[in-house]
């Protein structure tokens, strides 16, 4: 967990606004509201208040199907706090919300924005600093559409003194324990987090397991460091012969090792690594499918291999994504 700040009490609850896009990530919204819910749960009283908004008012749908009333924004709000919780698709008309969350900022409320959210924000507001995060997948995309603000860091949450921009998912919760931190002690919080069963709160700069380049902790250091150079080289995969020597290890060795821990071959990991890369780049970029199996390493035999693993083609993928929008 961040560095405590010290502890802002008030005679009145703590009001949060929490601005919801349609086909919101429901995984965000229960990370941000439990954690309130269990701060007011174990206070004599209620810490916070929340009420849920969006571009227009009226029911709001999740991904998962579930969703909630809403009240439609306006540019005028009492609240100290302010989450955005995106929809998977950082491209959303309803994420671009600069003059929103500028009314906001200028009252010195907290802004906190998930994931797509953050990633809107970055993009259409550059900094040239890497005083920003978002979630690997959309920082992916960031990069491979060459946007500068695609330069940010891969910590769960970054607080720049205004807003605070977090990789969202399962970082909600440690993001949300941090600002309740904020209101009531550290035992509290700890017990808060032990009702959640949420036996470590992760400190902002830890980095996420993916986009910290350690997709998996095989508890193998030279497996791990093998597994970090073929994340590195997505383009242009690096022969397993080079592997080995860089981790100095035998090419049986690191047979054994992959087959232990993960229970399959060096050469079947890093093309169905990259293979999943180039899905990600497929659902969430105009990437031409050719420019993806060029991104990915597979300059010949690309929607073969995908359609292989996938068992449906990258072209019928890349329609169905046209017509149903991003799915995460």
């Amino acid at each position: 967990m961040t560095k405590p700040a010290p502890i802002v009490t008030k005679a009145t609850p703590w009001c949060v606004d929490i601005i919801l896009a349609e086909g919101f990530v429901l995984v965000e919204l229960s990370g941000v509201v439990e954690v309130l819910r269990m701060a007011n749960r174990i206070n004599p009283g209620a810490l916070f208040t929340w009420r849920f908004l969006s571009r227009h008012g009226g029911y709001v749908a999740s991904r998962s199907g579930l969703g909630t009333q809403t009240e439609a924004i306006t540019h005028r709000s009492e609240a100290e706090y302010l989450f955005v919780i995106g929809n998977s698709n950082a491209d959303a008309p309803e994420l671009s919300l600069g003059p929103i969350i500028a009314a906001y900022t200028y009252r010195k409320a907290k802004v906190v924005l998930m994931s797509e959210a953050a990633s809107r924000y970055i993009s259409e507001h550059p900094t040239g600093s890497a005083a920003h995060t978002t979630h690997w997948e959309n920082r992916a995309v960031l990069h491979e559409r060459g946007d500068p603000s695609g330069e940010g860091t891969y910590a769960l949450a970054v607080d720049d003194g205004r807003i605070v921009t977090c990789a969202g998912m399962g970082a909600a919760v440690d993001l949300t324990l941090s600002l309740v931190g904020n209101h009531m002690s550290a035992a509290g919080v700890m017990t808060v987090a032990d009702i959640l069963l949420h036996e470590k709160i992760r400190d902002f700069k830890t980095l996420q397991p993916f986009g910290g380049k350690r997709l998996t902790i095989t508890g193998d250091r030279e497996l791990d460091q093998c597994i970090e150079l073929m994340q590195a080289h997505m383009e242009e995969p690096l022969p397993i012969a080079e592997l080995v020597a860089r981790v100095g290890l035998s090419s049986r060795s690191l047979e054994r090792r992959f087959h232990r821990r993960l229970n399959t071959t060096p050469n079947t990991y890093y093309r169905e690594l990259r293979l999943n890369w180039a899905n990600n780049l497929l659902l969430n970029t105009t990437m031409t499918i050719r420019e993806i199996g060029l991104a990915c390493g597979f300059p010949n035999g690309f929607s073969s291999l995908y359609r292989s693993f996938f068992g449906v083609t990258p072209t019928a993928i890349r329609q169905k994504k046209q017509a149903a929008g991003h799915v995460r």
